[in-house]
């Protein structure tokens, strides 16, 4: 069970090259539409997911409720479908959310500035003036998205095994360079590890949309780190009375588990009007 998650630029033909790899591999190709749709089922509001999905959000956006809310929804999404196994996830930041896993090959898609507009131009029939505001608006958006969310920058080599230069490189040639990483990296040791660790992480954003959805704790930025049957929830909250609710649903809800808390106080704190 490896998983591959992929990071791209605008017309670095990241796209093509997933699918080209799950086809492969046969592994499941788990697109934008697919996570969209996902994420959507979860509850979040359709009409809102254009307001954060792979993009920037606005000032008043970056405040909102909802914001945290769709970053919840994101991960449950992205998590659920990473432990479906052999499969290949495409932007929304799956590279960062998927990190921990040891059966995770992270990478990175990429073209020349002169490449990418040249293929835009072609495929859209515009000029070169309108093809780089396409990129530099793409570009602008997901590096906003990633910081916004994810406080990095997807740019940033370290977080890849692997960056593919697609002006180098065809798409069969990129495909078949992942196709045989995967077969030569992810060892099953990595992989029976991988699956335990997702199994911990779907338990603890299981928990955290629990404590946010159905008990509607006001805890801002709320997470629950997790090693083995302990937890932790971190965020910030205005009262120890509601860290204290907190502790007592999680301990209702996971019974066998050891789950204590690392939630700031701090009084009179809004983080969303």
């Amino acid at each position: 069970m490896a998983v591959i998650a992929i990071s791209r630029q605008i017309a670095a033909l990241g796209d093509e090259i997933a699918e080209a790899t799950a086809k492969k591999l046969k592994y499941a190709f788990i697109d934008r539409k697919e996570i969209e749709r996902r994420i959507i089922s979860l509850g979040f509001p359709a009409e809102t997911l254009k307001k954060y999905d792979e993009k920037k959000p606005g000032f008043f956006a970056s405040l909102a409720k909802e914001r945290d809310e769709y970053l919840d929804y994101l991960q449950i999404a992205i998590l659920e479908a990473a432990a479906e196994g052999n499969c290949i996830l495409i932007g929304r930041g799956a590279f960062i959310i998927l990190e921990q896993l040891s059966n995770l090959l992270a990478l990175r898609v990429v073209a020349k500035d002169s490449v990418r507009l040249s293929r835009l131009q072609k495929e859209f029939g515009i000029d070169e003036k309108q093809a780089r505001q396409r990129i530099n608006e793409s570009d602008a958006n997901r590096l906003g998205f990633h910081k916004s969310f994810f406080n990095l920058e997807n740019e940033d080599p370290s977080h890849f095994h692997l960056i593919l230069n697609t002006g180098l490189l065809d798409i069969d040639t990129a495909s078949g360079i992942i196709a045989d990483l995967v077969r030569t990296s992810v060892t099953p040791e990595k992989e029976e590890a991988g699956k335990k660790r997702i199994e911990e992480l779907i338990c603890a954003q299981r928990l955290v949309n629990s404590l946010v959805f159905e008990y509607k704790m006001n805890i801002s930025f709320l997470h629950a780190a997790i090693e083995g049957k302990a937890i932790v929830l971190q965020g910030v909250a205005d009262s120890s009375a509601i860290v204290e609710k907190a502790l007592a649903v999680s301990h209702k809800i996971l019974p066998d588990y050891s789950i204590t808390s690392a939630i700031s106080i701090v009084q009179d704190f809004k983080a969303h009007p």
